[in-house]
């Protein structure tokens, strides 16, 4: 059945609902995919907390293992490379990075701090410590 004007002429138009369903498919992907994608697979058992999540915020991962091992996001770094991997990741998200620091339970204190004073020295002005939620699974 077509749909006429007052002179006589068809009405076209553009169906966009497949276009917006394919949209909205590609939005839940990208969602459910963006978080797995920006951790190393590094297996860190994270100390315990009650803290606020993080969920939102743009954010890049420092990774700290039980025996040294060291990476920005999904990328592996010794500590002298570190600062230049980081300061290429902090320019590539912009202005209001959080860089979070997921350290092993069994990581020393002084460890640590000298992760957090590497990531200040490349640039990163919001540092976080990644914890497990007390009873949780496991998230920051």
């Amino acid at each position: 059945m077509s749909q006429f004007t007052t002179d006589g002429s068809p009405v076209t138009r553009v169906n966009v609902v497949p276009i917006i369903d394919v949209a909205l498919v590609l939005v839940i992907i990208l969602l459910i995919t963006a978080p797995m994608i920006a951790v190393s697979d590094m297996d860190v058992q994270l100390p315990e907390a009650r803290a606020r999540s993080l969920e939102g915020d743009d954010r890049v991962s420092i990774t700290l293992g039980a025996t040294g091992e060291l990476a920005v996001d999904d990328v592996d770094v010794t500590p002298s490379t570190m600062p230049g991997v980081l300061a290429s990741r902090l320019s590539d998200h912009g202005s209001g990075v959080v860089v979070v620091v997921r350290a092993d339970e069994q990581v020393s204190y002084r460890a640590v701090q000298s992760v957090v004073k590497l990531a200040r020295a490349a640039g990163a002005e919001r540092i976080a410590v990644g914890t497990r939620q007390r009873g949780g699974n496991g998230h920051e």
